[in-house]
């Protein structure tokens, strides 16, 4: 639906009414802010679906083969204010404390 973003089928958002937007101007914010809604929310999911991945690694070649991908997600979230930068870092550091415990 958004560009070729993966669609949420738990929220649509075709219930959605901008009746109560009276200005041409709010319409588009109105349009512009479920856009965005979307596609953080399609992002912030596959991240989350990544870092459970990588935790369920059991392998440190592997877990260690993933890791700098996944911390470029999380990374890009809190870019994009998806996430604070302070939870970002405490991701990171959780994650990279599970890593490198693996043996």
């Amino acid at each position: 639906m958004f560009d070729g973003i993966y669609y949420y089928l738990c929220s649509p958002l075709e219930n959605i009414s901008l009746a109560m937007a009276n200005h041409k101007a709010t319409k588009k914010d109105i349009r512009q802010s479920l856009k965005r809604r979307e596609r953080n929310r399609y992002y912030g999911k596959t991240t989350r679906n990544a870092i459970r991945a990588l935790l369920a690694t059991t392998e440190k070649s592997a877990a260690m083969e993933s890791f700098p991908k996944v911390i470029s997600m999380i990374d890009k979230l809190a870019k994009r204010n998806v996430i604070h930068k302070n939870k970002a870092s405490n991701l990171k550091s959780g994650i990279a404390k599970r890593v490198n415990a693996l043996a």
